[in-house]
């Protein structure tokens, strides 16, 4: 298992407007990959790239004000990347031409492209977007695919995808430059492997991990069933039992440990302080007061209103 390095932090903001762009491509080809980049309207490229090395695989969060990149024959035989990219939209519509055709990306899309077969992508309203690079042969073993001739585009929004927004989640976590949670190497590759229909792996790691990113995005949901989170993320009920099994859990107790983790973040944040207990305990997905009362009271060994009540008495001394 890999874990990742710190993040690290590049921008353009505060450089010689003349230098920005010189800059950035430098970054970028050091970084990522080799991109000739301009901005659009004679306008002065802010952008900010948070970069991760998990193992062999590349990590960043890009933010940036409009411009092109362009990876072109000539700069893809002078440097060569010899890898796959997979680019998360967040924030803005990309568009990414290449000689199989033009395709918008939007948010909530993620785009799977060759680095070395030239494309151009376009942000004309900027971007933040999150982006994994996986060197070619690695790709190769964990997906069995030999060659990625044409770019593919997947959904990682709420009703999308659950492999692939349980890597956009992920990525994101690693690529924050306040509190980064780093992920495993063998998870982000699995999560390819098999948002991909990749055979190479048994998918262990990344089928736990799609698991919880479906439990996290449904915790609300008061009848959501181990059943429900199997069907999800395409394995059978009994598979999905030994996946959690290995991490000494059950879906059931893994679902009612985040509930009861996001009440009590809820009670003892100052924004939860004015929603009564029992909107709390709806809110994340307990149908019953009663039980969930009981419930948080085994787990953290106080009421609920007496945690509520500790923490104003904590930020009132503060």
């Amino acid at each position: 298992m890999s874990i990742a390095a710190s993040p690290v932090e590049f921008s353009t903001v505060g450089l010689p407007s003349v230098e920005r762009v010189r800059r950035w491509e430098g970054h970028n080809s050091e970084v990522l990959i080799g991109l000739r980049c301009r901005s659009l309207e004679g306008g002065s490229l802010e952008a900010t790239e948070t970069n991760v090395q998990v193992g062999s695989v590349g990590l960043a969060r890009v933010v940036g004000t409009s411009h092109v990149v362009e990876r072109d024959a000539e700069l893809i035989r002078r440097r060569p990347s010899d890898s796959v990219v997979l680019y998360f939209s967040l924030v803005g519509d990309a568009f990414f031409y290449s000689e199989d055709g033009v395709r918008t990306v939007g948010p909530g899309q993620v785009l799977l492209c060759d680095a070395d077969r030239a494309f151009m992508r376009g942000f004309s309203h900027g971007l933040e977007e999150l982006v994994v690079k996986i060197p070619r042969g690695i790709y190769s073993d964990v997906t069995g695919e030999g060659s990625l001739a044409t770019p593919r585009v997947f959904d990682f929004s709420a009703n999308g995808n659950v492999h692939a927004a349980a890597l956009a989640a992920r990525v994101s976590r690693a690529t924050r430059t306040d509190g980064p949670t780093a992920p495993d190497e063998r998870t982000i590759l699995e999560l390819v492997s098999v948002l991909t229909g990749g055979t190479r792996s048994d998918g262990g790691a990344a089928h736990r991990a799609s698991a919880r990113s479906f439990i996290e995005r449904r915790l609300m949901d008061a009848s959501l069933s181990a059943s429900d989170v199997s069907d999800a993320i395409g394995i059978s009920a009994r598979h999905l039992s030994r996946v959690f099994a290995a991490d000494g859990t059950s879906v059931p107790k893994y679902i009612l440990e985040r509930r009861l983790a996001r009440a009590h973040t809820m009670l003892t944040s100052p924004s939860g302080r004015s929603t009564s207990i029992a909107e709390i305990a709806a809110s994340c997905g307990f149908s019953s007061a009663a039980y969930f009362s009981s419930a948080f009271s085994t787990r953290f060994g106080a009421r609920a209103s007496e945690v509520r009540r500790d923490a104003m008495v904590l930020r009132s001394v503060h």
